[in-house]
């Protein structure tokens, strides 16, 4: 039979003490956003020129934020590797009326820099082109 002294045990039992303490705050913050940033300002504006002011914040990693579909469009963009021009375009038919939209989108996709801006002949469209991303609440 082994036998451990009570300044071993002692000792033992301080280190995982003090480890536990460190680990703590760490953790607390860990969950909210792990790894690099993944946080996007989206903002849709009727015509040919992106809205001035105003948004919506979309954060992935986890999804979150007050975009109506944050978890659809994350799951968009992760698939897209954060290119919104690579989303998959979706089966819609749209009207052919040119009420002109235009989408933007800035901020960081896991930590690099992300920047679009594009304008869709309507709204029909734009959602077909871009899924989730730009089902922003409207003003």
């Amino acid at each position: 039979m082994t036998h451990t002294s009570p300044k071993t045990v002692r000792a033992v039992l301080l280190t995982a003490l003090a480890l536990l303490a460190c680990a703590a705050p760490a953790r607390a913050g860990a969950g909210h956003h792990p790894g690099p940033d993944s946080r996007l300002l989206l903002t849709v504006g009727r015509g040919e020129t992106p809205a001035a002011e105003g948004g919506t914040v979309l954060w992935c990693d986890p999804p979150e934020g007050r975009h109506r579909r944050a978890a659809d469009a994350c799951a968009e963009l992760a698939a897209a590797d954060g290119r919104i021009s690579a989303i998959p375009v979706k089966d819609a038919i749209c009207p052919m009326v040119y009420a002109p939209v235009t989408a933007r989108a800035s901020g960081t996709w896991r930590g690099r820099p992300v920047a679009y801006s594009e304008t869709f002949p309507n709204t029909c469209t734009l959602t077909a082109r871009t899924g989730a991303v730009f089902a922003l609440d409207p003003a």
